[in-house]
Order: structure tokens, then sequence, then C-alpha cells
């Protein structure tokens, strides 16, 4: 199967501009190119699509062009957006830049020019005066032009600053500057990007002529079965920093995907063959409950993203929380995995008083209930006195006691110091 044909079986490609072009660019190796806006610190799931779509094209032996937006970062790209955005200061921007270009380098093989570039479009576009903008690229598009794409006509009633209009023709100037200086022939870029890619297009080949050999394609903007964006938590977003976003946290987020879309997502997101995704997904539909779509798909998922050392630590600590096996975690796991609910006690609470402390009981009469029930345990362990006072030398690193109420509620007591 060539790429294109993988790319279509996987769910992943939107739209294309031309697709027998499209298809005999890629039967060749050819040079692609995707843009990566550094709006923020660190890039998201969401992202990673892009990310993952050019990593297929390089290892199908496509020269791959990752850029930057150091330049056009500094406006603000209005596709997708219902007001104008807020402008960053030109220290946020580089630092953005530093960070977005550095994730990159962790997916992306720089080992040869020839097989992999990062670039940032501010090394051609920061210096370019308004009179070259207007008179060398401006001309070439019509306002009526411009005005019809949808990136723009769906702000005309809230309103777009001449600042986003001119969006567009910078983004399609990076295209033109990327056909001339690296023989750039195809654009990729989410499908909310379609208007300003074929904007590229214009441009190109106004300059070039109509048969310049360029073209471009969008990837799906994945959602989830429920209609909600792919890679948004009850929290926000999903970072491929591990700093903002845990390798435990975004294991579990695939791990509780549904059962559509984790057959689904495997496709979109793993690097397994196609014919071993069949494979798990008969094998998902004969026992649903086993969850094996899923754990795949976290594992994959969260190994390419964070490698094998941390995803495994990840499945070390989703199996402790599931197999009354906490107190088997080291401390940062036990922060990582219940920190949200940390609830710091005095030393010297019997555990009817510190159950209702914590609240996993609204009242001693109740908490008395669940420990007599033979409902609590606390590290572990069952607990069947409401009387009895846990010290430090029972605590979980001398300050941690884990409380499981039943088979799913836990809380953190953290004694005070």
């Amino acid at each position: 199967m060539n790429i294109f044909d993988e790319l279509v079986a996987r769910g992943l490609i939107a739209q294309y501009s031309n697709e027998e072009e499209v298809r005999k660019l890629l039967e060749k190796p050819t040079t692609i190119y995707c843009g990566f806006d550094p709006s923020a610190s660190s890039m998201h799931l969401g992202n990673f699509v892009m990310i993952s779509l050019l990593m297929r094209l390089q290892q199908a032996g496509h020269r791959i062009i990752a850029l930057v937006g150091g330049a056009t970062g500094m406006i603000g790209d209005p596709s997708g957006k219902s007001k104008e955005r807020n402008l960053q200061n030109s220290e946020t921007l580089k630092a953005n830049t530093l960070s977005i270009k550095k994730q990159l380098e962790r997916f992306l093989d720089l080992s040869d020019p020839e097989r992999g570039l990062i670039l940032n479009n501010y090394d051609w576009i920061g210096s370019l005066s308004v009179l070259d903008f207007l008179r060398d690229y401006g001309k070439y598009f019509s306002v009526n032009y411009m005005l019809a794409k949808e990136i723009v006509a769906s702000r005309l009633e809230s309103g777009i600053s001449f600042t986003e209009f001119s969006y567009q023709i910078l983004q399609s100037l990076d295209f033109l500057h990327l056909y001339d200086e690296y023989g750039c022939h195809l654009q990729i870029g989410g499908n909310d990007q379609w208007g300003n890619l074929t904007s590229g297009l214009e441009l190109i080949r106004k300059k070039k002529g109509e048969d310049a050999a360029c073209e471009v394609f969008t990837a799906k903007l994945i959602t989830r079965s429920d209609g909600r964006k792919f890679g948004k938590s009850e929290e926000g977003a999903l970072f491929l920093d591990p700093k903002l976003t845990s390798p435990y946290r975004l294991y579990q987020y695939l791990l509780n995907t549904a059962d559509d879309d984790a057959l689904r997502y495997l496709k979109i997101f793993t690097f397994l063959p196609l014919e071993k995704i069949e494979e798990i997904s008969l094998e998902h539909l004969k026992n649903p409950g086993a969850r094996l779509a899923q754990k795949t798909l976290a594992h994959e998922v969260t190994k390419t993203i964070h490698g094998e050392e941390k995803t495994l630590e990840a499945e070390r600590m989703s199996v402790a929380l599931f197999t009354n096996q906490v107190s088997s975690l080291s401390e940062e796991g036990i922060e990582e995995v219940l920190g949200s609910l940390r609830k710091v006690v005095s030393l010297g609470l019997p555990l009817v008083d510190l159950l209702v402390n914590v609240g996993v009981a609204p009242s001693k009469t109740q908490a008395r209930t669940f420990i007599l029930g033979g409902s609590i345990s606390v590290n572990d362990q069952k607990a069947f006195d409401p009387s009895h006072v846990y010290g430090k030398d029972e605590a979980l690193y001398g300050k941690y006691l884990v409380i499981k109420r039943g088979k799913k509620n836990y809380y953190l007591a953290v004694i005070a110091e």
C-alpha cells in the first residue's frame, strides 16, 4: 500500500487540491512542509496529528520541513477563532518558538537535511518591508478572493482587523519561499487551514505559472464520538510537555476513551500496521470489557510521545490504583495519581474523625457505618477500628494515608508537618 492510500485508510485525509497530482508527488521522494503556530509554550495532543503525519511521510521516504511560525505567530492565525487574538510580545514568542522547535526535534529525524528540517519563517519574513510585502505579494491577491475564504467570511460579522486579514498572504509567502529555496512541492495542515493552504497555491501559480508542481492536502480535525474536540480533558488541553501534562495523565485519558473512538484512534495515532490494528479490533469486539483497544492505544501513544520507560511507569501507576497496590507507588507517584485529592490533616485523629475530615463521610455516624461494614481501606489495608489513630510510622513516606472507600473512591490525607 502506498503512503497516500495508507493515510486514507487510516482516516487522516480530509481534502486535497488534486488527488491525481498529490498521488504523483508522493510516488517519489518529495519535499513536504507543515507549519506550527507558537501561540503557546507547548503543543497539545491535537497537534500530534500533524506531527505524526510528518513522521509517516518521512518514514515513507519523503523529506519533511516543520516550519515554526516565529513571524506569523506575531500576527496570529484567525482560523477557527471567533474574535481577534491578543498579540504576543516578542520575548514570549521567541521562548515559545524555541520550545516548539525542541518538541519537534523529539519526533522528527533531523540527522540529514535531506530527510528533515526545522525552519523559522521569521528568517525570511522578519526583514520584509511593508512596501516589498505589498508590491511583491499583496498585488497577487484580490480583496474579493480573500473575502470569499471561509476563514475571513466567518469573521465579517464580528469583525476582523487588517492584521489578521493579511495572515493568509503571509502564510502563502512561506509556501512560495520553500518552493523556491527547498524545492518544496506539497503543503499539509489541519482541515481548518484549507483556506490558508490554497492561498499558497494561488500565489505560487501566479508567480511561477499555472503548471507549477505544487499541491496541498489537509488532515481531518479529530473529534470524539460525543462531538467534543479530541485532546481536551475536564482540566483543559493535554500538552506534549510532560511538565504540563504528565505521562500518567495522558495515559489515563487515552485509557478512558470510548470503544468506538479507541478503535478509530488506533489507526490515526499509532504506528501499528493496519493489519495488526484489525486483529486488535476483532479481539476487542469479542470482549469489550477487557478494553484491549484502549490499553493498546494508551500504551502506543504514550510510548511515542514520552518513551517506553515513562509509559511503563504510567501503566504501573494505573495498575496500582485499581488493584489495591497504592502502597507500592513512589512518593512522586502518589502525588501524581492522587495529589489533586490531597487534604492536610492533623496528627492524632481517630479514623472516624479522619474520614469526616477528608470528606469520605458526611458524619461520624456514616463514617462508623463505612468502617464497620468493611468498605474502608487505609494504605491498602482494611480498617475496622473507628478509634484507631494512625501515626507517621504507619503513613507512607511518613505522611500519606491513602484512604479507599468501596472499589473506586480514593482520598489522600497528608499528615501536617
